[in-house]
């Protein structure tokens, strides 16, 4: 279990999550705009895709196949998946459903959104709990829903990681209200700024949410290497 996690933000809606094992989620790397890093230069121990949209699922395949990493991802999307990629260890989970993979744990849990693959239907869209010693919680594309405080009773994020840009998902505004349902000591926005249609103010969120909610919210650039350890995170 690790003491403390190194998050890197590459833009849009993918991080990578270092817990000595590293995590990546949603890597939309190639065609992103935000991205200063190539596909072939992530490395990742397990690969998360919150849904098949293709500004989250991106370049998982690539990743993983390279890297010979095991994909998380929401169960119907992970059978699509598998189809056409056969040589992949594809974990297919449903909500409050989780998996471990060398000591990381990931739980599947809701979000308020759709989800599909080169137009098809791909089941539902997922926020993804990822744990090791610290929990971070990435919630996928979503809007603001009150259960979000059911995943903060149950699982106790220390680290959200929130969409703000509006239009697809939360703005700045639902952000904060969400921050207050989830009361994580620490939160990180993304998902803004990428395209015209999503542009937002994280400065906003960041001084909205950490004058409503006492918090810390902290605004990354792109392949900043954000260090967060157990003894920063206090008692909830």
């Amino acid at each position: 279990m690790a003491d403390k996690v190194e998050i890197t933000w590459h833009g849009h809606a993918c991080f990578t999550l270092d817990f000595g094992k590293k995590v990546v989620v949603d890597p939309f790397i190639e065609g992103n705009p935000m991205a200063k890093i190539k596909k072939d230069d992530i490395k990742a121990d397990l690969v998360v895709v919150t849904h098949g949209h293709s500004d989250h699922l991106g370049d998982a395949v690539e990743i993983a196949s390279k890297n010979k990493a095991p994909i998380v991802t929401f169960v119907e999307l992970g059978w699509m998946l598998n189809s056409e990629n056969k040589h992949l260890d594809i974990r297919a989970i449903n909500y409050s459903g989780s998996t471990e993979v060398d000591g990381i744990r990931v739980t599947a849990v809701p979000a308020l959104h759709s989800s599909s693959l080169d137009g098809k239907y791909a089941g539902n869209p997922a926020g993804m709990v990822i744990s090791s010693g610290i929990t971070v919680y990435h919630a996928g594309d979503t809007g603001v829903f009150g259960d979000m405080s059911i995943i903060s009773d149950l699982y106790k994020p220390d680290i959200s990681l929130l969409p703000i840009g509006g239009f697809y998902t939360m703005s700045e505004y639902e952000a904060t209200y969400a921050a207050g349902l989830l009361k994580s000591p620490y939160f990180i926005p993304m998902h803004y700024n990428t395209f015209d249609l999503i542009k937002a103010d994280p400065q906003k969120f960041k001084k909205e949410t950490e004058e409503k909610h006492q918090v810390n919210v902290i605004v990354p650039e792109v392949e900043e290497v954000i260090k967060i350890d157990k003894q920063d995170l206090g008692k909830r």
